[in-house]
């Protein structure tokens, strides 16, 4: 995969990429919104489970697709899995720590 992931990326180029991840970042957001019309809908009811489902595979196409291009950004890089997971941990952790000192502060 991170062959293909490099082709591609050389194939386009950087730039021309970076604005496409942006249409993809785009359709993300446009999925989870409607997914959040179906799931309630204006009297507040919970829509039916099918036309969910289907709004649930579509979010996670897109975060597939959104995923694809990050590791292309990775690979162009050489950040390796490691780097990325120990950034994801700290990041994680102080945001863990900034929620506990908020409900101190109540």
């Amino acid at each position: 995969m991170k062959e293909d992931l490099l082709i591609i990326i050389n194939h386009y180029g950087l730039m021309k990429q970076l604005k496409y991840i942006h249409s993809e970042y785009f359709e993300l957001d446009e999925a989870i919104l409607n997914e959040r019309e179906i799931s309630f809908n204006s009297e507040g009811n919970i829509g039916d489970l099918l036309t969910l489902n289907k709004a649930k595979e579509h979010i996670a196409e897109e975060i597939a697709d959104i995923m694809v291009m990050l590791k292309q950004f990775q690979y162009y890089y050489g950040i390796s899995d490691e780097e990325i997971e120990d950034i994801m941990k700290f990041k994680i952790k102080r945001q863990l720590e900034r929620i506990e000192s908020e409900g101190k502060e109540d």
